[in-house]
């Protein structure tokens, strides 16, 4: 039986149903679009960003079910997830390193609209929001991995609980709000504000900061998938030592994004100053960046001052995460002693890179500017042939055929060290089944986009009808050159002009005489 594809049955019938219903909620506002071709992900970060957002969720769920939030029992639950649980050291390496990863996506996602000026086209409550959303991040990052309890986690812990009491008249409350009486409750207040509160203010300030048209590729989705998947492969996450309180920590820092601050803290210098207030201050410049930039166009290079204060931001950030993530090694010296960086050199070198930053800035802006000039006087003096790889249909069957085969493999591989219970190989291989796919996926779609563009077959040549006016005379005996002896009805002789005007065939009606015979040969033909 035929069936129609216009026709909307069964499964079809559902998904439109569900699609029309959704499109009169909050899919009202917001509309998905999935390119048809490559799109730079830098202008979907955002999107990027909330898909780790719920592959945390998911991740996060399913380790809730072992999780035990208490303060004794908590290290040994997370050990017990990684080391007995079926899958679950995969689902806790996901779930590390993609908050890693969320944290790095929203750093990114603001650069990239800082520098393309993005929050000047009426976006200031979306970059607000947008900033906000980013420090909120970083906070439920910091909550995630303090709830192990390991001996990092003791070290990020008491930083945050000093840091919060130093805050004048309300750091106390918050202090007794955030981390509760002290060791005894502190780990399920930490639970509940890294599961509920602070997803829900995420999810607020995400529904205000959506845009209305969101970006949503598939290669990519899962080209990132995959890179976390590959992450948790190459540097599966470990354990840590568990803190003991009768036992004094090791040397240890915190997450890669805390150990800026962490540096100013091993300063010694106030806490409230280096802790709070710096970095209190370097986001309050970046929420008002769009009251600031009075500049007319949206370009870093046509935004000196904006795009300088940016890169130097950055060049301290870099700076200021490697000197918290070094220690001497050198045992002999007192720990105190080690962990002390001197404050008069780090400020130092502080200061110096703000007119570092801005003289790199200036001459990034003119070697930008000059490159494009010469750019488009090229252009004038005439097209510029570019450089490209040609494949021929053969080589590109070939190429998806290794490429099929390079997926079977992977598929088996996974499988195979997910029996032998080689648990980081297997995340690593099925992360490179995530990016293969992405690339088949991407190539699919790249192929379907060159059929649309294909070129028109040639034209067919087509032989051109003349008009009958001007259709060339056929070959036919020439008769009409009749001796001047014949006679016509009418008793007129034809004149030797008349009888030179080629005629197409010999009508029956001249009149000729009907008894003389008239049986004209090839012979004949040749006869004057």
């Amino acid at each position: 039986m035929a069936v129609s594809l216009h026709r909307r049955t069964g499964a079809v019938a559902f998904f439109y149903w569900l699609w029309d219903g959704l499109d009169r909620s909050i899919f009202t506002g917001i509309k998905f679009s999935f390119p048809s071709r490559f799109v730079s992900p830098f202008g979907f970060l955002g999107m990027l960003t909330f898909v780790v957002f719920v592959i945390l969720g998911i991740s996060g769920a399913l380790l809730m079910f072992y999780y035990q939030p208490m303060l004794d029992r908590a290290w040994n639950s997370v050990q017990f997830i990684n080391d007995q649980v079926p899958f679950g050291f995969h689902i806790r390496n996901i779930h590390y390193h993609a908050s890693n990863a969320m944290v790095l996506l929203a750093i990114l996602h603001m650069y990239y609209q800082y520098f393309s000026g993005r929050y000047k086209i009426r976006n200031e409550i979306l970059w607000a929001t947008g900033v906000i959303l980013g420090t909120v991040t970083i906070l439920e990052a910091f909550t995630g991995y303090d709830i192990i309890f390991s001996e990092r986690a003791e070290l990020a812990i008491s930083i945050a609980a000093s840091l919060t009491t130093s805050i004048p008249v309300a750091g106390p409350t918050i202090r007794d709000a955030m981390f509760g009486s002290g060791f005894s409750d502190f780990v399920l207040r930490f639970y509940a504000q890294h599961v509920f509160l602070l997803p829900l203010v995420m999810l607020g300030l995400m529904a205000v900061h959506f845009p209305r048209f969101l970006v949503f590729d598939v290669p990519m989705v899962m080209a990132i998938g995959g890179a976390i998947l590959i992450t948790g492969g190459v540097f599966p996450i470990d354990m840590g030592f568990k803190f003991v309180p009768t036992q004094p920590p090791g040397v240890t820092v915190p997450e890669w994004y805390l150990t800026g601050l962490y540096a100013f803290l091993r300063t010694q210098y106030d806490k409230f100053v280096t802790g709070v207030l710096w970095p209190g201050l370097f986001i309050a410049s970046f929420l008002l960046i769009p009251f600031i930039d009075r500049y007319k166009k949206f370009s870093w290079k046509d935004r000196p001052i904006i795009t300088a204060f940016g890169i130097t931001g950055i060049a301290q950030i870099m700076v200021t995460t490697y000197w918290g993530f070094y220690i001497p090694s050198d045992v002999k010296i007192p720990l105190v002693q080690r962990l002390v960086i001197d404050p008069i050199f780090i400020y130092t070198v502080m200061i110096l890179l703000v007119p570092l930053g801005f003289g790199f800035s200036y001459m990034m802006i003119k070697l930008a500017k000059e490159s494009e000039r010469k750019a488009k006087l090229a252009k004038e003096k005439g097209p510029k042939k570019v450089a490209s790889i040609n494949l021929s249909q053969k080589w590109i069957n070939w190429l998806i055929v290794g490429l099929l085969a390079f997926q079977v493999f992977l598929n088996i591989a996974a499988y195979n060290a997910a029996l032998t219970g080689m648990k980081n190989i297997s995340l690593f291989f099925i992360g490179i089944i995530l990016i293969v796919f992405a690339g088949f996926f991407h190539i699919y779609r790249y192929g379907l986009s060159q059929a649309k563009n294909a070129p028109p077959p040639p034209p067919i040549h087509v032989p051109e009808e003349k008009p009958k006016g001007l259709a060339e005379p056929q070959l036919v005996p020439n008769t009409s050159k009749i001796s001047e002896g014949h006679i016509l009805d009418d008793g007129k002789k034809e004149s030797k002009e008349t009888a030179q005007i080629p005629t197409p065939t010999i009508k029956a009606d001249l009149g000729l005489d009907t008894n003389r015979k008239y049986d004209f040969g090839s012979s004949d033909l040749k006869k004057p």
